[in-house]
């Protein structure tokens, strides 16, 4: 619990009713009675614009260098809040940090499942990061922390603020290339997390990083066997523990055997960690199986060409007609179209029916639609009972509705048309 009147690591000036908060925010919206706000400089606002809006919704105290109502008043709140959150974390005997190029999500899901941890929520930037450590560092339960970067130097950054004891790498591919330029630079970059502690890799990231133990299926340090994905789920074994995962597929499944390996190394019992992982709910659009007279398969959260890769392996293996419905990755850099007719050839292979949409909908599929809306239009005139759909795409999400229908991605509300059809249909 967040407590402005305890022993702080930074030089505040604490006012007399600044009070403990459960939670700690750096987004004003999400203040109120139990959930302090840490005003912090942003790309285009400083948080102080929204101090009093934070006071106004209950705020029990807010991180600021202004002098006002149940203020903890700082000269520099980033720096305040990052050495309070390496503080908290200090306190924790076990942290895990998670990196990649897809499958972050997936993994600390799964990985916080077997090691009954705390884990962070849906963002992963260090401002998110900063506040999940001062909630939940001093936690005598482990922590997973996802760590994402878009940008050269950012691991490093993060390492330093997260310091973990294990560090993972589930998959390296092209993404976010306009910053960080080739796939051996998101390789170095990434593997920043991996020095000077326990590593971890996933199979896919393997030869990246020479050495380092793996983990997965088939030729990796620690491995599952027996892997089985049918429509109800994934079944594997896990040193003779049998695993079953509803509704997942082999990227869930490769994750689970992550969660097991630190369960393992961490002396925990086995099969309630197994019992644990068949119980794991990843956040709508990553991977989420909606079954019923024909399926969806909802990754639209997201998307680059190793993600898209993993889903279509997945279609792939289920029965049915399998319908890929594909939409424009973004931050691809010089290279974008050639990645994503990379893509498309791909999903021609894996899929009976390609659907693409936007800028590059042409290269993405067979039946090639400029906006959302025409491809949705398309897509409900065509989709049968029994059929299995993949809806995967960038979000855009900083972007106007409009914008995110003309390029093709967001693809979240093509998932939410389908559903909606599916389900009001006689």
């Amino acid at each position: 619990m967040p407590d402005p009147h305890a022993a702080l690591p930074f030089a505040a000036t604490v006012h007399p009713q600044a009070r403990p908060a459960a939670r700690l925010t750096w987004d004003s919206r999400e203040a109120g009675p139990d959930v302090a706000f840490a005003a912090l400089p942003g790309e285009k606002m400083h948080g102080n614009r929204f101090v009093e809006a934070a006071l106004d919704a209950g705020a029990p105290f807010v991180l600021t260098d202004l002098d006002v109502p149940r203020a903890v008043r700082v000269p520099d709140a980033w720096a305040a809040l990052k050495a309070w959150a390496q503080t908290e974390r200090a306190k924790n005997r076990q942290v895990v940090g998670i990196t990649g190029s897809a499958g972050k999500t997936t993994a600390k899901a799964y990985a916080a499942a077997a090691l009954d941890a705390h884990f962070m929520p849906v963002f992963n930037t260090q401002p998110a990061i900063a506040c999940f450590l001062i909630e939940c560092g001093a936690s005598d339960r482990p922590l997973v922390v996802e760590m994402g970067i878009d940008r050269p130097g950012e691991m490093a950054e993060l390492v330093e603020l997260v310091r973990p004891d294990v560090g993972v790498v589930t998959a390296i591919g092209p993404a976010h290339l306009e910053q960080l330029g080739s796939v051996e630079n998101i390789a170095r970059e990434k593997g920043e997390i991996l020095r000077g502690v326990r590593g971890l890799v996933g199979a896919q990231a393997a030869p990246f990083y020479p050495g380092a133990e793996s983990f997965g299926f088939g030729a990796v340090t620690h491995a599952g066997q027996d892997l089985k994905v049918t429509p109800q789920g994934a079944t594997f074994t896990f040193d003779g523990v049998e695993v079953g995962l509803p509704l997942a597929a082999r990227v869930q499944a490769e994750a689970a055997v992550l969660g097991l390996t630190l369960a393992r190394e961490a002396g925990l019992d086995l099969p309630a960690a197994a019992a644990r992982l068949a119980q794991v709910s990843v956040p709508g659009g990553r991977y989420r199986v909606h079954a019923g007279r024909f399926t969806v398969i909802d990754d639209a959260y997201n998307a680059s060409p190793v993600a898209v890769s993993a889903a279509l392996n997945a279609l792939h293996a289920l029965p049915g007609r399998r319908i890929s419905v594909l939409g424009r990755m973004l931050e691809l850099g010089d290279t974008e179209r050639q990645l994503h007719a990379e893509v498309g050839q791909e999903a021609r292979a894996r899929a009976d029916l390609t659907y693409g949409v936007g800028a590059f909908a042409a290269e993405l599929g067979e039946r090639a639609h400029a906006t959302v809306p025409e491809l949705t239009d398309a897509l409900l005139a065509e989709v049968q009972d029994g059929d299995v759909v993949l809806v995967k795409a960038s979000r855009g999400i900083s972007w106007t509705a409009e914008r995110r229908a003309q390029e093709g991605v967001g693809l979240d509300v093509v998932v939410d048309a389908l559903l909606q059809w599916r389900d009001s249909a006689k």
